[in-house]
């Protein structure tokens, strides 16, 4: 199992800030059944930059203490870029990095209270060079939260979703667990990953995450997560079904 979205290098961003803590996660992404890790650190975010020749070099680290802890877990580097207008040129010079080295996916984030204005031509112009963009827990952004068609129409158009294992087991409240569950009914989303950050508040739960899909809605589906993921890192192409637009409930009355 390949968890595609993870803050585990230590001290370049909100993850751990030591490697003896970022050896924890590893020790208990491998007791969940995890193989292979992306290091997804911050980059282009208000309070961290991560430069990808500086990922690079920290994910190649990373290897050699987990090799030094007899740990059987392989780290990859890429990073979970803030959106910013110049993105396609600087995925030219290697300050951003794509999923797997295949100049194909990369992670985007939004900020938390917004979708900045020029996304729509941003991702267009990404897609023109043959990049897909993966957005990062569209779940917790507050106005996709509240205009999931924004949503929808940025899926239809070639981007891919990641959602959070957190959101998936309710860690992050009840309307960001049922928003998850409608995106994954819809085929707005197309992988599962932690976005871990430590082993407490922000941990794996892969596995937890994972039972609650299968529970909710059948096997295939996280066969489907799980499959996608492994196509990402290889450089293939991620399996998508058509998306469809989220149902509301109309008020009737003032009722639900």
């Amino acid at each position: 199992m390949i968890d595609i979205h993870c803050h585990i290098i230590p001290g370049v961003d909100d993850g751990p800030k030591t490697v003896a803590e970022a050896m924890a996660m590893a020790q208990q992404a491998e007791r969940e059944g995890i193989t292979a890790i992306v290091a997804t650190p911050h980059h282009k975010h208000p309070s961290f930059m991560n430069d990808g020749q500086a990922v690079l070099k920290a994910v190649q680290e990373l290897n050699a203490s987990l090799k030094e802890y007899e740990i059987s877990l392989n780290v990859l580097p890429a990073q979970e870029i803030r959106l910013f207008g110049e993105m396609n040129e600087q995925l030219q010079t290697g300050e951003l990095l794509s999923y797997g080295g295949h100049n194909q996916y990369i992670l985007v984030e939004f900020p938390s209270n917004q979708i900045p204005r020029y996304t729509k031509q941003l991702f267009y112009d990404l897609r023109m060079q043959d990049y897909t963009p993966i957005i990062a827990h569209p779940e917790r952004n507050k106005v996709l939260m509240e205009q999931p068609d924004m949503l929808y129409e940025f899926v239809k158009n070639g981007a891919l979703t990641q959602v959070t294992t957190s959101s998936i087991t309710g860690h992050f409240g009840k309307k960001i667990k049922k928003f998850s569950e409608q995106l994954i009914e819809a085929n707005l989303t197309h992988f599962i990953a932690s976005d871990a950050h430590n082993l407490a508040e922000r941990a794996f739960r892969m596995e937890e995450a994972l039972h609650e899909v299968e529970k909710l809605f059948d096997y295939e589906t996280i066969v489907q997560f799980k499959e996608n993921a492994e196509l990402l890192v290889e450089g293939q192409f991620v399996y998508a079904e058509p998306p469809e637009k989220i149902r509301t409930r109309k008020k009737l009355l003032g009722i639900f």
